[in-house]
Parts: structure tokens; sequence; C-alpha cells
């Protein structure tokens, strides 16, 4: 009872700040219409819009609680299904104070991110920009994204990707998995605990070449915490609020980086010689044109990119096949194979090329970003007026393409709801051969770090079952928040396996 109790308390506390937030906007939008700047309502002599079926809710917040409340992240939770039941794929609703049209339909997804930047561009909430700064990626739009897009396009291409990025994911998923069990014995870890402290180290490695262990960086990762808490707040800055803490955070984090800064230009000065671009920030120093501030953010936000979403995807994969042992065993039955090449060649290390043979790891891969859904939808405002289907979609609304429903859609996957990387046999590559598969978005936004994430997870999956076997410790599941977690961390049991056993392994 105190478990629920907690539970139903934390909810509310999540919700009130957007309860706010939708009033303030919803005065703003008030306002707007008394002055007539209303778009539609200004064309008297114009038929009146086909607007998609759908409801508002209740006044100034709309249907917000509904579509924010917890549900499983194998699922669209209640009110996605109750709303598609009734009025289609494509409604329109009132989420935080915005006029909203929610869209869980494969086409007009396509066609949002097929137009980005002609009919549609991205507009994620103010908490968003106010933290990750305004020179973030993930919320600069048109010339200056497709600038910075291009330096982490660069940073991140396939030549990277081989050469440095290879050996580096799997060093730091060796210095994760050997401090697990020192024996043959059995302990308990948070899997969700681990897999973020991996992909963390990792990308503060490459882009600042801090080391995981030393004290800076731990306590960089113990700001970051409290950073991402702030990430899907509401802009509520006030002593005591997510993000007034998160914006506390930013500035310690931003400290560290533009001290990182300034110990390369005092060290590039004193020696009188070139930068070494060993890292995101040298490359950004020496190659590109960016300003101080440009550098400082697309840093945080690389750093926020590229650990959030792939620690959680990496900890689903883990959890989705502790409870599909033939997957495991055949996922085993790869990695040994690949193993024993290694071995005849002579070699400890991956090679790209023992990347390239884990095809059934693609599968899971694959399986585990379309159940889980780390992504669950995008931020898209529309700035003109589009008809679609037979809807009119006026300009200044925003949209919402869930792309978890998609995924979970009966008609376009058999039995959505079942891990099954055997679906992907054949079409592992999934992204190119599957236009209702968008894991990582698309269009001209796709997210610049999607094969260095899918890496990240082979390469630990290769790793852990050579090495250890694991079932869950006590029941736990992945929720949405709206953000994906596992209330208990997910506690796995690890029992490593003998050498002689299966002959092989780190």
């Amino acid at each position: 009872m105190a478990a629920i109790m907690a539970s139903i308390t934390s909810e509310l506390l999540f919700f009130l700040p957007f309860i706010l937030l939708a009033l303030l906007t919803f005065y703003t939008s008030a306002v707007a219409k008394c002055h007539g700047l209303h778009r539609w309502s200004g064309r008297t002599k114009k038929r009146r819009p086909n607007l998609p079926p759908g409801a508002v809710g209740w006044p100034f917040i709309g249907e917000t609680f509904g579509y924010l409340r917890a549900h499983p992240a194998t699922s669209i939770g209640q009110f996605m299904d109750q709303h598609i039941a009734r009025y289609g794929k494509i409604y329109r609703s009132s989420l935080f104070g915005d006029r909203t049209v929610v869209s869980a339909d494969a086409g007009l997804n396509r066609y949002i991110l097929q137009n980005e930047g002609r009919l549609f561009e991205c507009s994620y909430p103010r908490s968003i920009g106010g933290i990750l700064g305004k020179w973030s990626m993930l919320v600069l739009v048109g010339d200056p994204h497709r600038e910075m897009r291009s330096i982490s396009l660069n940073f991140l291409s396939s030549v990277r990707l081989r050469a440095v990025l290879l050996p580096e994911v799997e060093r730091h998923t060796l210095l994760v998995l050997r401090d697990w069990l020192p024996s043959s014995s059995s302990a308990v870890f948070s899997a969700q605990h681990e897999a973020k402290k991996f992909t963390f180290n990792l990308m503060a490695k490459n882009i600042m070449s801090m080391d995981p262990g030393e004290e800076e960086t731990e306590r960089l990762r113990l700001e970051y915490i409290t950073f991402m808490k702030g990430v899907v707040s509401a802009p509520l800055n006030f002593p005591g609020t997510a993000y007034w803490k998160a914006l506390k955070s930013r500035a310690t984090i931003l400290g560290v980086i533009e001290r990182k800064m300034e110990e390369r230009l005092e060290k590039m000065n004193k020696e009188a010689s070139s930068m070494e671009e060993d890292d995101l920030l040298g490359w950004a120093m020496k190659q590109s044109n960016l300003s101080k501030e440009q550098i400082l953010d697309l840093l945080l936000s690389l750093l926020f990119a590229g650990h959030e979403t792939s620690s959680m995807a990496l900890a689903l994969a883990i959890f989705f096949l502790e409870g599909c042992p033939k997957a495991v065993e055949e996922l085993r039955e790869e990695h040994l194979e690949i193993a024993r090449r290694q071995k005849l060649r002579g070699e400890c290390k991956l090679s790209w090329e023992d990347y390239k043979e884990m095809v059934f790891t693609q599968c899971v891969i694959n399986e585990t970003l379309r159940l889980g859904n780390v992504v669950r939808f995008l931020h898209r405002k529309v700035i003109r007026d589009v008809h679609y289907n037979g809807y009119d979609i006026p300009s200044g609304w925003k949209i919402l393409p869930v792309l978890a429903a998609v995924h979970l859609d009966s008609s376009l996957y058999e039995d959505p709801s079942s891990f099954n990387p055997w679906r992907w046999q054949g079409n592992a590559s999934g992204v190119a051969q599957n236009s209702n598969f968008m894991p990582y978005g698309g269009g001209t936004r796709l997210c610049a770090g999607s094969e260095l994430a899918k890496l990240e997870m082979a390469i630990f999956l290769h790793h852990l079952v050579l090495n250890f076997r694991w079932e869950l410790a006590e029941p736990d599941q992945a929720f949405v928040y709206p953000f994906v977690d596992f209330p208990k961390g997910l506690p796995i049991r690890v029992h490593r396996i003998a050498q002689e056993e299966e002959g092989e392994g780190e």
C-alpha cells in the first residue's frame, strides 16, 4: 500500500508543473484569439476546416493528464488505445495548452518526417531548449540545425566508427562487466544503472577525454542525473523544482566543459603545435567555426542524446532476453562462432568484420527498439496548412507523430506485443527495408548517433552472453512516465559462465 501511495504521489507531483504550464499557455492563446489572431477564425468567407475527429478534454489542461499517465513501455497506454478505437489513428486533442493533432498512422508519420522544414518543423517544449541550450541540435531548425548535424555526422563517420569507436565501445564494455563478478559466484546488479554507467563513461571519454572512475568523471555523472530529471519537467524556475535544480546542474556541467576548453587552448599555446583531435571537443575547436556558446551546447546535447536513449535500449534488451531463453541461446551460438574465428586469427579484440557478422544480434536490437520504443513520439509544429487524407491540419497547430503506435500496430506487425527477433530475419537492416520502422526518427532529423547506438548494444551483448547468464532478481518492467524507466532499476542476478562450460569468454 505504501508503494502504491508513493507512486500516486509521484505521479501527481509530476503532472502539477504541466498543469501550470497549460494554464499559462491557454491564457496566452485566449488573449491572441480575442485580438483576432486565430488563423482559421479570420477566414469568415471560407469553409470551416475539416479537422480530424477528437476532443479537447478539460478546460485549460485539455487531455494532458490522460496522455501522460504512466503505462507499460510495451503498450501505447489506455489513453491512446481508447482514442484510436473511438476516433481512428489520426485525431485531435488539446495537450499542454496547445491544439494538437496526434498521429498513430504510419503514412502520416512518414509524411511528417519527409516534409521537415517545408510543412513541419521541430517544436519541443520550452523546458528542453531552456536546459539543453538554444544551440542544442535537438531544438534547432533550418540551417543552424544542418550545420550542427553535419559536425556530429562527421565525428561519427563510418571511418571513425571502425577505427576509433568500436575499440572504445569494447573497452568500456569490459570495464563494466569485469567489475560484476571476479569469481564464479553470483551477484545482483541494477541493469539499468550499469547500462547508464557504461554509456555515460563512453560518451564522456569520446566527447571530452574524461576517463571512467576518476573523481571528476563521477561528479559529472551525478550532476547529469539531476540534469536529466529536469529535461522532461515544465519550465518552472523557482527553488526546489526539478527545472531549477537542472539549470544549476547545467551550469556545473558547462563549467566542466568550459574548463576543458581552456585547458586545451592553454596546452596548444604552450606547445605551439596543432591540437590533437582525439575527441569531439578537440575536433569542434579545431575543425569548425563554432562559437564558445555553440560548442558548449553541442557537447551538452550530445552527452544527453548519446547516453540516455542508448542506455535504456540496452537495459530493455537485457530485460526482453531474460524472458526469451531461445533468443539468448541463438545469440550465444552466434557470438561463440565469432569468438572461435577470432581465436583462430590470433586476435583478442573484435573487428569491424566481426561486428558485421552479428546478424541475429541485429534482429534482437531491432526487436528491442520496436517493442521498447525508447523514443515514443516526436514534437513537431505545422508551419503551413496541411491537407492529408481528407483532413485539414491548420498552420500553428502542434502535431505528434507517435512512433510507438506504429511499431505496436497489429495490422503491421504480427503479435506486436511479443518479443520476436526472428521477425527480422532476412530484414535485419530494418530502417532501410521497412518504412514503418522508425526507432530513430527519419528524414533530415534522423538521429546522427543511430549507428553508434546499435554498435554499443551489439558489442555489449557479445561479451554479456559469452560470459554471463542472468535472471530477474525481483519482478520489474519498463514504464513510460513519459520517459521510459524501470521503477526498480531492473535488478538482475548474474552468474558467470565457467570457461570450461563454453570454452570461450572475454
